[in-house]
């Protein structure tokens, strides 16, 4: 089914949605607030932009000429990694980021420099994602040959293993991007028309890809192996670390917010018609967890907030806390669901609902 011809039902309790936006208003109304980001939003940016280029370009100039302390600097670079896109390119590629359209859209593009792409991240994410959270075949984010995450997904032999060898091939997720994912995604979403919605054209889409691809590859791998007095394979290696750690640390985050036991799974009718309407619809698909973590959550852009940014995707995630008790509090009024997690809770949920997507047809 075309996702164009899917629609929810706006017939579907909608006071609850107005109730809850006019709480939400009503927040940052009361308490002179702004939805976009603030000081430390700013101090973040700094940080995480800190956190990956200050060990690259001690790679560079070759700090120390220890393996150990250059792998460690590797890594830290994935961690740097991993949080410019849960907190600065996430947040600025949702228009959340600042009320400023050139500086969400300048900050937006950073995801290319650590090996994505602006244009299809927002398609896959803000498009598809969004729209049609954890409905199969529509929602990019859990489709995928070699695994199974609903159970109107086709179940092959091989999903039985899933619950050991997804853990592995999270970490594979951003080396994907980087080498090929983007180029496949590419094509895709120009057969299928969604390259408007970016109000761009394949052609102009391709040779942005192939520049940011070409420079990302020559500063992060080309750089490394001319100028760091390590031994080219090491470099190599310690190279594949940082994507494997990065893509392993995005992927648990994503994956613990909807590709759980409490999330639901709901398919359109014949119709194209979804039960419920868009709000109540990522209360069902959505969960959060950790929400007391708070290093965890200040490092991950408060996306362990899931419900609140599916429900408010261009408010910034540092009010994600405060508009979490108006959100579950409303939920409950209406008698609606509220999944949340402690964070190890949550693993363990995604790794029960992994055994039972590979063992089963039918839930």
């Amino acid at each position: 089914m075309d996702s164009s011809k899917i629609k929810f039902n706006t017939a579907d309790r909608p006071e609850f949605v107005k109730e809850l936006r006019s709480r939400v208003n009503a927040y940052f109304k009361e308490n002179n607030k702004s939805k976009y980001g603030n000081a430390n939003m700013v101090i973040k940016t700094i940080f995480m932009l800190s956190l990956y280029f200050v060990p690259y370009f001690f790679i560079i100039f070759n700090i120390t000429a220890n393996s150990w302390l250059t792998l460690s600097f590797w890594i830290l670079m994935s961690f740097g990694m991993a949080g410019i896109g849960f907190s600065i390119m996430h947040d600025a590629n949702h228009s959340a980021y600042s009320k400023n359209k050139k500086i969400n859209k300048y900050l937006g593009y950073l995801i290319n420099l650590v090996g994505g792409s602006s244009v299809n991240w927002k398609i896959q994410h803000n498009v598809l994602h969004h729209t049609y959270t954890n409905i199969a075949n529509h929602d990019e984010d859990i489709d995928g040959p070699l695994m199974r995450f609903a159970y109107k997904i086709k179940r092959h032999k091989a999903h039985r293993f899933q619950k050991f060898y997804a853990w592995f091939l999270y970490g594979l997720i951003t080396l994907s991007w980087s080498l090929k994912k983007d180029f496949i995604q590419l094509r895709r979403y120009s057969k299928r028309d969604l390259l408007k919605t970016q109000q761009i054209t394949f052609k102009s889409a391709f040779w942005r890809l192939i520049s940011a691809k070409a420079f990302y590859i020559f500063y992060v791998l080309i750089l490394p192996l001319i100028f760091s007095d390590q031994p080219l394979w090491l470099t190599l290696v310690f190279y594949l670390i940082m994507h494997f750690t990065c893509g392993f640390i995005i992927s648990i985050i994503f994956q613990l917010a909807h590709v759980i036991e409490e999330t639901t799974f709901p398919q359109p009718d014949e119709n194209g018609k979804m039960e419920n309407n868009f709000a109540i619809h990522q209360l069902n698909t959505t969960a959060n967890f950790a929400k007391n973590n708070l290093p965890l959550s200040w490092f991950v852009g408060g996306l362990n907030f899931q419900i609140e940014h599916h429900l408010f995707p261009n408010i910034c995630h540092v009010h994600y806390r405060k508009i979490s008790e108006i959100v579950k509090d409303t939920a409950a009024e209406f008698d609606l669901p509220y999944h949340q997690n402690s964070l190890f809770g949550a693993i363990s949920s995604h790794a029960k609902h992994l055994a039972q997507l590979g063992k089963y047809d039918f839930s």
